[in-house]
Formats: structure tokens, sequence, C-alpha cells
């Protein structure tokens, strides 16, 4: 199935419902009909600048009604779209759009420079084509200009395993990879777990989108509201104030979310200036989320329902999943106590993939010990684009490594432990970061904690926290560590503790962890 098929089923059923309602412009509405006819009329704009089945058309904007269209219209002409994050600098941007060979690469407004800069480095000709603002300068086309072109109508082209999407990886330590993503690896997802468009009114559903459409899960986010006929209320970038008001204005049942977002909502000075009863199911995923916050987010957000997604760019999102019911704090103490140890976990595998934990055999590892998280299943990645050393090394034995490493409970809870190469090696014994970033997580004084490996002679690697505190709370770095020790094993306490006014982090509120280790010189010395 092509994924241009979700949308014409929608179109189909719901012709006249809103498809997209866009904060980038005022009051921007496409109905699903508009949202069909304009990606067909891009497709047949693209297919007049020489664009074919298989060709890659890069796109660098913040989330744009255009970024929904030229996926669409990529996808009836079988291209392969390729995604770019809008804070790459131009060098990146240029390595980005030779190694994936692109032809096209549309940009907002702003980006003209960047893109003018990267497309100067490629020895190739590049066509540009600019999606918003003033007239096209010169050597670019107008967007709306080509939106004049006669529709294409014909079938789509590309069958379920043909590529639709090459999604970077952050390349936080290297050039990031081309992941490969097939129709297969959205449709088999969305058809698994999404509830087709309805004609019934009373069936239509808001959903606020403000995670990059650069990110895996923005591009599933926006998938499945394509197909299950609901509106996407789309937000640029995120802002929390501007969140809340188009939350409100536009009544959204629905929110993708990752931690960070959701903790400065719920810490936003106007938090209760906004009414946001009509939220009913919020998502929430892509980093770790700390227990304190998550409680605090269950009590203010009291008629929604919470859903942690776990999964990666080569899983094409969702891979395993913890339930609404997983997040109702109600029962007996010891049931209470156990909902909120399960907090803590990512679930347990959807239906359609298979999960296992396996040793550096290959072997599954039992209940409570930890190994690498590997899936297998019918919508993961096709492969790294270019790169078949990276695929087969990655596809070990048939099954997807993620590199995360966790553990699964007696109860079949999954619970992360860390990815494998940030696993900080003490003296033989391993260190999970994440398991000692929750017990500083818990001191009232800290606000935010990343915990990383420093080399030492002696060990190896010893543990460095690097924390900063809440606004207006105290703690000594002595206080910290015997906080630390208390609670864990000796060996796993920092051995120095680096105070800092925030941690570094990307667009989806992951802590740069590279970044904090070339900071540190060494010896660990100050940041």
């Amino acid at each position: 199935m092509n994924t241009l098929e979700l949308l014409d089923i929608a179109a189909g059923i719901v012709p006249d419902r809103e498809a997209i309602v866009s904060g980038e412009q005022a009051e921007r509405r496409l109905t699903f009909a508009q949202l069909k006819d304009r990606a067909a009329r891009l497709a047949g704009a693209l297919e007049g600048l020489g664009v074919r089945a298989g060709d890659r058309v890069a796109i660098m904007d913040i989330n744009s009604v255009g970024q929904i269209e030229t996926y669409f219209a990529c996808a009836r002409l079988g291209a392969i779209f390729v995604p770019l994050n809008f804070r790459s600098r131009p060098a990146e941007v240029a390595w980005m759009l030779d190694y994936a060979g692109a032809s096209v690469v549309l940009a907002g407004a702003r980006y003209i420079n960047v893109t003018n800069e990267a497309t100067s480095q490629i020895s190739r000709e590049v066509c540009r084509i600019v999606i918003d603002g003033p007239p096209a300068p010169t050597g670019w086309a107008a967007y709306e200009e080509l939106l004049a072109s006669q529709p294409l109508e014909r079938p789509p082209s590309g069958a379920d395993d043909d590529p639709t999407m090459i999604m970077f990886t952050s390349g936080a330590t290297s050039r990031p990879k081309g992941v490969v993503l097939t129709h297969a690896s959205f449709c088999t997802y969305v058809l698994e777990n999404v509830i087709p468009a309805d004609v019934d009114p009373t069936s239509a559903e808001r959903t606020i989108l403000t995670v990059p459409l650069y990110h895996i899960a923005g591009v599933q986010s926006a998938m499945a509201a394509v197909y299950g006929g609901r509106t996407i209320v789309l937000q640029p970038q995120f802002e929390p104030e501007e969140w809340m008001r188009f939350a409100e204005q536009e009544r959204v049942n629905r929110a993708m979310l990752v931690p960070t977002m959701i903790k400065a909502l719920i810490e936003h000075p106007k938090f209760e200036d906004f009414d946001l009863s009509s939220l009913r199911v919020i998502t929430y995923g892509a980093a770790a989320m700390p227990g304190e916050v998550l409680e605090r987010a269950i009590e203010a957000f009291p008629k929604a329902q919470f859903i942690n997604a776990f999964g990666q760019t080569e899983s094409a999102a969702t891979i395993t999943m913890l339930g609404p019911e997983d997040h109702v704090l109600q029962g007996t103490p010891g049931e209470i106590a156990r909902k909120k140890r399960r907090l803590r976990s990512i679930g347990k595998p959807l239906p359609d993939v298979e999960v296992r934990i396996v040793d550096e055999h290959e072997n599954d590892v039992a209940a409570g010990a930890t190994g690498e998280i590997v899936a297998r299943g019918p919508r993961l990645m096709k492969g790294y684009w270019s790169r078949p050393d990276l695929t087969a090394e990655a596809f070990k034995g048939g099954w997807l490594h993620t590199g995360d490493l966790g553990y699964r409970d007696e109860d079949g809870y999954i619970f992360l432990q860390g990815r494998a190469r940030e696993i900080i090696k003490r003296g033989g014994e391993m260190i999970s970061p994440e398991e000692v970033e929750e017990i500083l997580a818990a001191h009232p004084a800290v606000g935010e904690v990343a915990v990383i490996g420093v080399p030492d002679p002696d060990w190896g690697e010893v543990v460095h926290a690097v924390v900063a505190l809440k606004q207006g709370a105290a703690a000594s770095e002595a206080e910290l560590i015997e906080f630390c020790r208390q609670r864990i094993a000796s060996y796993k306490k920092p051995e120095k503790v680096h105070f800092v006014d925030a941690l570094p982090r990307n667009q989806l509120g992951k802590v740069l962890r590279g970044e904090l280790r070339e900071r540190l010189d060494p010896r660990g010395r100050g940041l």
C-alpha cells in the first residue's frame, strides 16, 4: 500500500473536514479535499521539473503545510522525500543533499541563505523552490506558482517495499545516517493502530502537532492523523504559551509531546489561565520522562489519557507502548506503588513487532537481566542509504539492533538502561547513566541532570553528574553524592558533580551527552 492512499481514503470519506489548521500563516485552513488537490498539483509541477520515481526531493523548513503537501506529492510520484533538520549548518546541509543525491530542495524563506550556501558546495545542479515568503529570488522557483500546474491524477507510484523517505539520524557522534523507510514502514503501523476516518461528526478529532516533521515522531503523528481523518493543528515550532493558546482555541483532543515540552507547559506561570480540558490523549516519548514530571502531568491533565510511545527512526517509530491504563494511579497502596514503578518503563511490544532482549551472543537474557533491545517486523527500516555495511551490522541475525539496553520485569514490562555506547564501565562494572540520573532527579533541589562517564587512569571510567538546580534551590556537591550513596551501590555514585544553568539539549529534548563530554577535559575539570 502506498502512503498516498492514507490521504485518498480520508479525502474520500471526509472531503470537507479540515485536514490542517496551520499557525504558520494566520487562520490558514485546508480541507482533506484541498490537501489532496494541492499535493496532486505539486506532483504535476515536480514531474514537470524532471522528478521521477526514485528521485530524492529534500525539504528544509519549520513545521509547515508545504512539508505535508510535498511528502504526499512525492508519494504520488514514487519519489523519495528527504526532510532536513532546519537547525543544520550549510556544510551539514550540503553533505546531506550530496549524500542523498537530492535533485530538488524546497526551503522556507528563512532558510534561503543557508540553502544557497549549501548548494554552492555541491558540484551538480540542484533545483531550488522557496515555500513561502517574498517573491522567489533569482535561481529559485516559487512554490505557490508551481501549484498552478495541472494535478497529477494517475495512480501513485511505489508499493509496500519501495523507499518513500530518507530520514537522517541525529549524528551526535559522527556523520548522520540516512534511514530508508518504505511505504510499508508507515502503512503497517497506521493500519494496525489507527481507526480510519468516519463521517460521523462526533468521531472527529483534532491533534496538535509541534514535534518537528524531520523527526520520526512528527511524521508518524501526521500519517496517523491523516488516515484517521483527524484535523492537524500545526504549530511551526514549540512555544509553551502559544501552544496553550492554540490548543484552547482549536479545542484539540490529542497531542504528541516530548518530556521537556510537557515540563515547560505544566511549569508555565500562565498554565492555569488556559482551558485545556478538551485534551483526551497525550502521547509522549523521544526522550526519558522523569517520574516526578510525569506524575505532575497526570495531575495537571486529569481528563487526558497518557501513552508512552518508544521507538526510533530505524523502527519507523513506536515498537513498545505503555498504555493509558498503566498511567491511572489508583488502587491499593501496593497497586499504586507498582504502577508508579511501571511509569519508568516503556511498556510492552506492539502486536505487529517482535521484541527481544539479548546478550552479546544474541541469546535471550533472563527476566531482570540487562541486554540489548532487538526488534523484528514488517515496518522496520529497509536499511541505511548507500551503506550496506551499516545495514548488515544493524540487522545481525535478522533482528534490528536498537543500541538501547534494557531489561524485562516478571510482568513483561521493559525498562530502559541506557544506550549501549553510553554505558559507563567502571572497573569492570557496568553503570547505567539513567539509573543514577533517576536517583539524582528525586533530590528536591535538582531541576535536571545528566550523567556521563569520564576517563580515569585507575578505573577506566568514573561517574560524573552535570546538574542544573531548580530556581532558588541550593545543594552542594557533597550533599548530592551522599544522596546517591544512600540509595544505590557505592560504585555507582558520582565521583564529581558539575553545576550548570541548563543542560544542552536537541530540538526534541534529548540531552547532548557528547557535548558535555567535549566540555569536560580528560581529568573532568570544569565545564
